[in-house]
């Protein structure tokens, strides 16, 4: 009996003469025609047709063809069940149906790739569900890693790559350096900009705005030069009789009233609040 459907298979087209030859119909004779040709050519040759679209062997709401084809010979292998939602994730793009529908939605897609004359390709195809059934019937349940050095090989490197994932890695050099620059200028007025400080320690300046906060307190580089500024404003408060001008001129910020706001969002109070209470009664 002559099956007959569109040319150019990848999943279905060729899962399901996998099923036809091996479970319904082994002197089958697969045909593959150009789309519009497949209705014509089957009435022609009384030939039967799969998988296009106003056919009975076709898809049905979210079933593909192979679905319908166990259903209709009443297939009750489980392992052809088993292959079912493999093939169906991959037929329609749904992978998350079973964890092998990606895999072998990559393997038939390649397949199609390397492989343009159809007959040659549904031969492949052949052993491909083969190995699939195979796998299904009697491996199921079997992992890769079967002797008992492998598995533990398999222990000693996950405990490895555990520890070093939860082990922090070291600061790359950029980072030490621009401490350093960054104490070095503690004494002036903390008047660092980025671009200057990447072309210091030669990085590109938006990777060290990205990475910035990985090593300076989960702060971006302006916050963080924020924060030291109002530390050392905090210790001119306590230590010295600067005038809240002064401070604000040793300290970075452009003139005392930009000196308060960013004082107050920092501490809850303004400078000359905070001066107050700490003078002695």
């Amino acid at each position: 009996m002559q099956w007959i459907t569109r040319e150019h298979p990848k999943i279905d087209r060729l899962a399901c003469p996998w099923l036809i030859l091996r479970f319904i119909d082994p002197a089958a004779e697969i045909l593959y025609v150009p789309a519009d040709a497949v209705l014509a050519t089957a009435d022609r040759l009384g030939a039967t047709p799969f998988d296009v679209p106003g056919v009975e062997l076709s898809h049905y709401g979210r079933a593909c063809t192979f679905d319908y084809l166990l259903k209709k010979y009443a297939l009750h292998d489980p392992a052809l069940h088993a292959m079912a939602p493999i093939i169906r994730g991959a037929d329609t793009d749904n992978h998350a149906l079973a964890q092998q529908a990606a895999g072998l939605w990559a393997i038939s897609a390649g397949l199609a790739y390397n492989i343009r004359d159809d007959q040659q390709l549904l031969q492949q195809g052949l052993v491909l569900y083969d190995a699939l059934y195979s796998w299904a019937k009697h491996l199921q349940g079997q992992p890769h890693t079967q002797q008992p050095e492998e598995q533990l090989l398999v222990q000693v490197y996950e405990a490895y790559l555990q520890r070093t994932q939860n082990r922090p890695a070291p600061p790359p050099a950029w980072a030490t350096q621009l401490r350093e620059l960054i104490q070095d200028h503690l004494d002036t007025n903390l008047s660092l900009r980025l671009t200057e400080v990447a072309d210091t320690l030669q990085v590109n300046p938006s990777y060290l705005s990205r990475e910035f906060a990985r090593y300076f307190d989960n702060l971006s580089f302006g916050d963080y030069i924020r924060k030291l500024r109002i530390e050392k404003a905090l210790q001119l408060l306590d230590t010295t009789a600067y005038s809240l001008a002064e401070i604000a001129y040793l300290t970075g910020f452009s003139d005392q009233s930009h000196f308060t706001r960013i004082f107050k969002q920092h501490t809850g109070q303004s400078p000359a609040s905070y001066r107050k209470k700490r003078l002695p009664k």
